[in-house]
């Protein structure tokens, strides 16, 4: 089966990618994204960075890049459903306004709607801390100790409008150990993380066709 880049441009140094990126805590993955766009041969460039938290760490990262931040917090005021879609709007309009090619998520612990999703299906990328279709949804490490098996790692993937279900573009495979905490384990995972999701938006944004699961 014939394959298509996820986006329809190959970025250059010159004119690179235009990327946003939702993150929700300490944003280390962010950062390690930021790092890697040091480069000069680099072919891709945050332009716009939005959290749903006013208190989450990445923030100061993209700042001391002088990268846009967008804080778009839930209104607890509206009924949970309607509060999801009203701050998604928020979103939107930021990712339109910056022109933005991809969206990267990093650590943004809010599941998008449906409608969000389509809107801009296949440009949203994830990173997940798990060898995918193994231990979907949150707590992933604990499930893994608790499960016994002996290796584990993370996977990035389109997101679509299942849990951690879209198409996978990269993995990359990490040991579990006997005496292995979830501490360590998740620290194991996070600096392969921070290795392979740079990689994987080269690729991206390099033209790498992508056959789409149906």
């Amino acid at each position: 089966m014939a394959g298509e880049p996820l986006i329809q441009r190959t970025g250059t140094p010159e004119n690179p990618i235009r990327i946003a990126v939702l993150f929700s805590g300490s944003g280390t993955g962010m950062n390690a994204l930021f790092q890697h766009q040091e480069n000069e041969s680099c072919i891709h460039k945050t332009v716009l960075s939005i959290t749903n938290k006013s208190d989450a760490g990445g923030i100061l990262f993209a700042n001391e890049r002088d990268i846009p931040v967008e804080i778009e917090t839930i209104d607890p005021t509206l009924t949970k459903q309607v509060r999801r879609i009203e701050q998604e709007r928020r979103i939107m309009k930021h990712i339109e306004q910056y022109d933005v090619e991809l969206i990267v998520l990093s650590g943004y612990m809010r599941i998008l709607s449906e409608d969000f999703v389509s809107m801009y299906y296949p440009k949203i990328i994830n990173i997940h801390p798990s060898l995918l279709p193994a231990f979907p949804g949150a707590d992933v490490h604990s499930d893994v100790l608790s499960s016994q098996v002996r290796v584990s790692g993370c996977t990035v993937h389109v997101v679509d409008s299942g849990m951690d279900s879209g198409t996978i573009l990269g993995q990359c495979r990490v040991p579990v150990f006997t005496e292995d905490s979830r501490a360590s384990l998740a620290k194991r995972v996070q600096i392969e993380e921070h290795r392979l999701y740079p990689e994987i938006i080269d690729l991206i944004c390099s033209g790498h066709e992508v056959v789409l699961d149906d």
